[in-house]
């Protein structure tokens, strides 16, 4: 392999790994106002709505396909799952609607 190469992956590696260190390293001893603390609490989820909601509108085949994920999605995670569970709920309801139709 060409050293060139090996060097763009470390380098890709290092790009990728310190924006998420440093956080850690940085804030460690900060405790942040409740407010701020539910604010980014709720950040996985929204992140979650901006990737799900646009596909909705995308989809040509069947609509009730979307309209299915976005809704079992949506009471997951109104019931509080994490958003790990939030996602398997939606694929599993996805993927039983699909064995059937």
């Amino acid at each position: 392999m060409n050293s060139t190469i090996i060097w763009m992956i470390i380098g890709m590696g290092l790009v990728t790994y310190i924006p998420r260190m440093l956080p850690l390293v940085v804030f460690q001893r900060v405790k942040l106002p409740a407010f701020w603390q539910g604010v980014l609490k709720n950040v996985p989820y929204a992140t979650l709505g901006a990737l799900i909601i646009p596909g909705i509108f995308f989809i040509n085949d069947d609509v009730w396909f979307g309209i299915l994920g976005l809704i079992s999605a949506f009471v997951a995670a109104w019931l509080g799952a994490n958003v790990i569970i939030v996602v398997l709920v939606s694929v599993i309801v996805l993927s039983v609607y699909a064995l059937f139709v």
